[in-house]
C-alpha cells in the first residue's frame, strides 16, 4: 500500500503532477558550459514553448517565451489588495550528466530495498542514500540508469504547472496574483542574467528548486568562478631536456598542493565553504584550470581566493619562464541579507507549511539558486523543496508523495499571501 500523501490536496494534485513531470523529463535541455547564446541549447526552448501554451491553455493570457528564452505568465488573483507573488523554476538541467533521450521510471509503492536500474549498472541502495531509506511505500520515479532524471528543475516546473491548474480549476480558492517564470541555464549560473523583473513585476518570488521535504532556504552560497592560466614552453620531448616548462604538469601540481583536508566539497559540511577544481584542459605551452570557490560568508570567501592565488604564484613560481593569468569572475552572493529585509517572506511560507502539515528545514543552501541573484537585484527570493534527490547524477530519483506536498504547499502560499496587504 502506498504511503499517504501529506494532505487529501496533494493527493488531488499529485496524478496532473505525475503526467507533467514525465512528460518534461522528456525533453533535452542540458545546458552548454560558455554558452555563446540565450539559452545554451535548443531543447530549452522546445520546453518553454510547451511550458507557455499549457499556461495559455490554463487561463494565463499573457503566457509567452520571450526572444532569450524565458516564460513568464500571469495568473490573476481573486482577492482584493493581496500583492502579486512570484513562483520560479528553470528549464535546464546540469551539465554533469547526460539528459539526452531520458526513460523515465515509476516505481509505484517502493519497498524499501535496493533499486536495480536497467542500464548502466546503477543501484538506487537506500544503504547509500539516507533519504530514500526514509521513502518506503512511496512512489518513485527515476531514470533508467544512463541518464539523469532531470529532476533538478523539472520536479519544480511541474509542481509549479500543477499549481497553476488546480487554482485555475477552483476559482473558489483564495489566491493572491501570481506570477510564473520558467528560466534558461540556471545550471551554468546563468538563470538571473537576463531575467526582466520589471514586466516580472512582483513583491517577492519564491523558487521551487530546492530538494528534500520541507526545505524553506533563505541562505545561499556566495560565489565566485576563478581560472587559472598558465602558459609555458613547449619543445619537442627529443630536445626537452632543461627546456621545457609544461604548463599542465604545473597546473596539476597546482591541483595537487591545495588542501586535501579542508576547503574541498568532500571534506566540508554546513556553514562550511570550499575551493573545488572543476576543469583541468591544455597541453605542455599552456593549460587552464577553472576553479569554483564558495562560502556563506564574504570576508571567508575572500580568504579561500587568497589561499588559491597564494598557492597558484607559489608553483607557477618555481619556474621563472612560467606566466600566470588568474581571473576571478563574480557568479551570484548570498541571498540571506536581502531576504532577511522582508521578514513576510519567511513568515509567510511558514504559514503555508504549516497548512499543509510539513515542518520547515530551515538549512542555508551548500549551492545558489535563481534566487540568488534575484534577490541581490531587488526581487527576494527565498526557495522551496520540490522532492527530487541525488540531483546531478545518474541516480537521481523523485517521491511522488514529496513532489506533491511542494505543490499542495504552493497553493496554500498563495491562499496566505492574501492576508498580507500589498502596503505592507
Amino acid at each position: 500500500m502506498s504511503a499517504e500523501y501529506t494532505s487529501p490536496l496533494a493527493a488531488a494534485i499529485a496524478p496532473d503532477l505525475l503526467e507533467r513531470f514525465l512528460r518534461y523529463v522528456r525533453f533535452d535541455t542540458q545546458s552548454q558550459v560558455d554558452r555563446q547564446q540565450s539559452p545554451s541549447t535548443p531543447g530549452q526552448l522546445e520546453l518553454g514553448r510547451t511550458l507557455a501554451d499549457e499556461l495559455q491553455e490554463l487561463g494565463s493570457g499573457d503566457a509567452a517565451l520571450d526572444e532569450h528564452g524565458y516564460v513568464y505568465a500571469t495568473l490573476p488573483g481573486n482577492v482584493a489588495g493581496a500583492p502579486v507573488v512570484g513562483l520560479i523554476a528553470h528549464l535546464d538541467v546540469s551539465p554533469e550528466a547526460s539528459d539526452h533521450d531520458v526513460q523515465p521510471l515509476v516505481h509505484r509503492d517502493y519497498d524499501g530495498g535496493v533499486i536495480a536500474l536497467p542500464h548502466g549498472g546503477q543501484r538506487l541502495d537506500p544503504e547509500l542514500m539516507p533519504q530514500l531509506a526514509a521513502k518506503r511505500g512511496h512512489d518513485l520515479v527515476s531514470s533508467s540508469g544512463n541518464t539523469a532524471l532531470g529532476a533538478d528543475d523539472k520536479s519544480g516546473a511541474a509542481a509549479i504547472m500543477a499549481t497553476v491548474k488546480y487554482l485555475s480549476e477552483h476559482p473558489q480558492q483564495p489566491r493572491c496574483t501570481l506570477r510564473i517564470a520558467f528560466t534558461p541555464d540556471e545550471e551554468i549560473g546563468e538563470g538571473a542574467s537576463l531575467f526582466d523583473l520589471e514586466r516580472f513585476a512582483a513583491r517577492c518570488a519564491y523558487t521551487v528548486d530546492g530538494s528534500k521535504l520541507g526545505e524553506l532556504q533563505d541562505e545561499s552560497f556566495t560565489a565566485v568562478e576563478v581560472r587559472i592560466g598558465i602558459e609555458g614552453v613547449n619543445v619537442h620531448p627529443g630536445q626537452a631536456s632543461g627546456r621545457m616548462v609544461s604548463a599542465l604538469v604545473l597546473a596539476a601540481k597546482l591541483v595537487a598542493a591545495l588542501p586535501e583536508d579542508r576547503l574541498t566539497p568532500a571534506t566540508t559540511a554546513g556553514r562550511e565553504g570550499f575551493i573545488h577544481p572543476i576543469a583541468l584542459s591544455g597541453a605542455p605551452d599552456r593549460a587552464e584550470l577553472r576553479v569554483i570557490v564558495r562560502d556563506f560568508e564574504e570576508d571567508l570567501l575572500q580568504q579561500h581566493v587568497e589561499l588559491l592565488r597564494a598557492t597558484a604564484e607559489r608553483t607557477v613560481g618555481t619556474d621563472p619562464r612560467a606566466k600566470l593569468r588568474f581571473d576571478v569572475h563574480r557568479q551570484y552572493r548570498n541571498m540571506r541579507d536581502y531576504v532577511a529585509a522582508d521578514p513576510l517572506l519567511i513568515a509567510t511560507a511558514e504559514q503555508a507549511f504549516a497548512a499543509e502539515g510539513v515542518a520547515p528545514v530551515r538549512e542555508p543552501i551548500r549551492g545558489g539558486t535563481d534566487g540568488s541573484l534575484l534577490s541581490e537585484k531587488g526581487l527576494p527570493t527565498p526557495n522551496i523543496f520540490t522532492g527530487g534527490y541525488e540531483y546531478h547524477s545518474v541516480r537521481e530519483w523523485a517521491s511522488l508523495q514529496d513532489m506533491a506536498a511542494a505543490a499542495a504547499v504552493l497553493v496554500h502560499l498563495a491562499e496566505a499571501w492574501t492576508k498580507v496587504g500589498d502596503a505592507q
